[in-house]
């Protein structure tokens, strides 16, 4: 199911004893646009510190309750890896909170470049499998020597950017729709007051040309005439596979394949 990121933001992320805190912010890796991080704000548990959990070590959504659960104790969590969030999130950073848990990494499993759309077919991705000790080891060593970007972005952060078409701007990212089976991003929320007031339409990744994090702008290769015909979006309605089907066929045609 498509949830706005707006509305998960706040949720309790429940250890095996107790509350760890609360959801704060989402990394997402913007070449697969698949979220790989949840920030969870720790409160007066651990003195305002945040910490970063893996979006596939999370269990069911529990919209009732608001809450994630999670396989771990307060005590693993308090004696985890110390990160600075507020500073870019590097690859050695990851391996390292990997190495602590015993995981292995996303990136030596193929899942890295897994891209937009990743299990559509509504199959949650697993936590992985602890690969053998050497194998694992050398995963994390590699990704220590790395100058690789892992391309991880915030989601907080890039809410509010300007959305350029190739003709001009159209508004500005008001929230993301994100698969909650496989926490791959489908949609931007663009709200277009500015240009067409009152509406807000949905933009693919597939039509992110390039992101610019020095002038806060994400710019689409197609025309202001394009996203105006694209099928109505409403806020107040579910997102469902037909409007998906709608929404692509009208774009592209459906030629990137995800899509049966």
């Amino acid at each position: 199911m498509l949830r706005n990121t707006s509305a998960i933001d706040g949720y309790f992320i429940a250890a095996s004893d107790g509350h760890l805190g609360t959801v704060s912010d989402f990394l997402f890796d913007d070449v697969s646009w698949l979220v790989r991080w949840l920030v969870v704000d720790t409160g007066n548990w651990l003195s305002g510190r945040k910490v970063l959990l893996p979006a596939f070590a999370l269990g069911h959504l529990d919209a009732e309750r608001r809450e994630f659960a999670v396989r771990l104790t307060m005590q693993q969590v308090k004696d985890g890896p110390d990160i600075d969030t507020r500073r870019p999130v590097s690859r050695q950073i990851e391996a390292n909170i990997y190495d602590y848990y015993g995981w292995s990494p996303y990136w030596s499993t193929g899942l890295y470049m897994g891209g937009y759309g990743f299990g559509y077919g509504g199959g949650a991705i697993a936590p992985l499998p602890l690969q053998g000790s050497s194998r694992r080891e050398e995963d994390i060593a590699a990704a220590r020597r790395s100058d690789d970007d892992p391309h991880l972005r915030s989601i907080e952060a890039i809410t509010g950017y300007h959305i350029h078409a190739s003709d001009g701007e159209i508004g500005h990212v008001d929230d993301f729709l994100i698969e909650d089976a496989d926490w791959s991003i489908h949609y931007l929320i663009v709200d277009t007051k500015n240009w067409w007031p009152g509406k807000k339409v949905l933009v693919s990744p597939r039509s992110i040309q390039e992101i610019d994090w020095t002038d806060n702008l994400v710019n689409i290769n197609v025309d202001r005439q394009k996203v105006r015909d694209s099928p109505a979006y409403d806020a107040s309605a579910i997102v469902d596979r037909d409007y998906e089907k709608q929404f692509h066929s009208y774009y592209d045609g459906l030629r990137s394949g995800i899509l049966p």
